[in-house]
């Protein structure tokens, strides 16, 4: 496993700053939900009858006037584009860095094979995906905590699993192109991200295109859908398992044929 240790290490610094960067930014707004939450009462009627924005939103399912809501809502929405586009980042770059920075000789010098490779970039990729939840949660956990807030914790751990499985997803298609890429396409990452986010508000408001909510996975990790329901959309969650698993699958089998640039 020194590819992955090496993988972890490199992404360390990445690490920290995303997660510092949209963690922070959550837990600052959970603790400033005091000095807003006057404000926040007497626009709630008023968001929540915004129409089709309103639906997009989530505010036509929770209400600002609360901290859970505030948190499924707005909360929920800047960490889960935030954590897409930190997996895509990632993902882009896995496979395809070496050739991009001329270095893929001296990788495959040492006596690991390709499969091995794959498979160690991978996991360093979900499991930086984990600690960028993991520590995320802890902290909106803890601001609960600090205001005094009841936590919905089925909720809570039922939404933050939809993350990291959004996230995974995003990750590992960005991974896919990763291996078929020689540059790494960090603007077509982000890209993909901030699509499947837009996809997901777009499909909400124009039932024309609602079936576009069966290639987004922010759709079944939408925070006002599941503390509302208390419970992931099994269909949409299957799709997107499969999408990982497909994605996946693709990577290797291109990696392990491919022609690498000195």
């Amino acid at each position: 496993m020194t590819l992955y240790r090496h993988e972890m290490k490199m992404n360390l610094k990445s690490l920290i700053i995303w997660t510092l960067c949209v963690g922070g930014l959550c837990f600052g707004c959970i603790l400033l939900y005091t000095s807003l939450e006057e404000s926040l009462q007497d626009i709630a009627d008023v968001y929540s009858n915004m129409g089709a924005m309103s639906t997009a939103l989530g505010m036509d399912k929770m209400s600002l006037a609360t901290l859970t809501g505030f948190y499924a809502t707005e909360i929920a929405m800047m960490h889960g584009l935030g954590g897409a586009m930190f997996a895509a980042i990632l993902g882009t770059g896995m496979l395809s860095k070496e050739e991009a920075g001329h270095t893929s000789e001296f990788l495959n010098v040492f006596p690991i094979g390709r499969k091995q490779i794959i498979i160690e970039k991978y996991l360093a990729l979900i499991s930086n995906i984990l600690l960028f939840n993991l520590v995320c949660t802890t902290m909106y956990v803890v601001g609960f905590v600090m205001m005094g807030e009841e936590l919905m914790e089925k909720e809570m751990v039922l939404y933050h699993l939809a993350q990291f499985l959004m996230q995974a997803e995003i990750g590992t298609v960005c991974f896919m192109i990763s291996a078929f890429s020689k540059k790494n396409l960090m603007g077509a990452g982000l890209g993909i991200a901030i699509l499947m986010f837009a996809a997901d508000m777009m499909c909400r408001i124009i039932p024309a295109i609602e079936n576009v909510k069966y290639i987004t996975p922010f759709y079944y990790s939408n925070g006002a859908d599941i503390f509302t329901s208390g419970e992931i959309d099994g269909v949409m969650l299957g799709i997107g398992v499969l999408v990982i698993v497909l994605a996946f699958i693709i990577a290797f089998g291109k990696y392990r044929k491919k022609d690498l640039a000195a």
